[in-house]
């Protein structure tokens, strides 16, 4: 089709030639756009208006997959609270706590380098390791930090058996492992030029105004970026919930991604799956523009763009 394109257009043999070749190199991707990103997008929509469970060929219903998530489906509703509950309060603290060690890292202290490698190591430990080393901490039988309160005389506290208290630490998990994050602020704070720094010392600024009014304005793109990847995350977040709680207690903990996965493999309801996931990429997409959206009136550049 683009050699086509490119004979109705004029183009000289040679640049023909090359349009071909450039093709040919970049073949290998096409052929695997296509057949592992979109033949399965267009499939899932399809499939989001079947009704299809793996073994037999699906059937057609329109948009009743649909209308029984958003109508007939009391649970939905509770999955969403979850989601929005955990994704609206670990994404923005998590960036926050991250900022605030990378701010802390960035400064002369003794052992600079070891401590960075320390708030590092939660980022490159496998999620299933995570998740047997933390409830082996939590657990309410033998769990290490239990096990302290008991001996010192004081209750127990039931982590991740307790609805009130599943979510909450799940967040306080999640604010642990912000190791990725810490490490972009921290090479961002390394780029904020010394010049602001000594002329707002000389107009007599403090460390807290230079923090406010110099280092935050100019990590700004860096917030925006690291939000948007904590929202796109924090809505497909999946492993550690389901590893630590499996969506429990009473469906405390389950999540979108959690709810979409036992549809999907364990009631085998294909169809309903591939109608959640193209809702939750709606709402991806939109959330992400409305993030862009209002980032203009916070987010500075160098250049003077906002």
């Amino acid at each position: 089709m683009a050699v086509a394109t490119a004979k109705r257009s004029g183009l000289s043999k040679l640049e023909r030639r090359n349009i071909l070749v450039g093709l040919l190199f970049i073949s290998p991707w096409l052929v695997g756009f296509t057949v592992f990103t979109a033949f399965p997008l267009l499939s899932s929509l399809y499939y989001s208006l079947t009704r299809y469970d793996l073994l037999r060929p699906a059937i057609f219903i329109g948009a009743d997959n649909y209308r029984e998530i958003f109508v007939d489906d009391p649970l939905f509703r509770t999955v969403v609270w979850n989601t929005i509950f955990y994704v609206g309060l670990s994404v923005p603290l998590g960036a926050a706590a991250a900022f605030l060690m990378a701010s802390l890292l960035n400064t002369e202290i003794r052992g600079r380098s070891v401590f960075r490698a320390i708030f590092f190591f939660p980022a490159i430990i496998p999620a299933f390791v995570t998740a047997m080393v933390w409830q082996f901490l939590l657990n309410v039988q033998y769990g290490a930090i239990n096990g302290t309160l008991k001996a010192l005389g004081l209750p127990i506290i039931p982590f991740i058996a307790n609805p009130a208290f599943a979510k909450p630490t799940l967040i306080l998990i999640y604010l642990w492992a912000q190791g990725n994050a810490i490490v972009i602020f921290l090479a961002t704070l390394q780029d904020v030029p010394r010049t602001l720094y000594e002329a707002a010392t000389v107009d007599g600024a403090n460390a807290w105004d230079k923090f406010w009014n110099v280092t935050i304005p100019m990590c700004t793109p860096v917030i925006l970026f690291n939000l948007v990847v904590g929202f796109i995350y924090g809505f497909q977040n999946f492993t550690l919930p389901w590893l630590l709680t499996a969506g429990g207690p009473n469906f405390a903990t389950e999540f979108y991604s959690i709810y979409l996965y036992r549809n999907a493999f364990i009631y085998l309801r294909m169809g309903k799956a591939s109608a959640l996931a193209w809702i939750l990429f709606i709402v991806i997409v939109l959330f992400t523009v409305l993030l862009f959206r209002t980032s203009k009136g916070w987010v500075y550049y160098g250049s003077g763009e906002e």
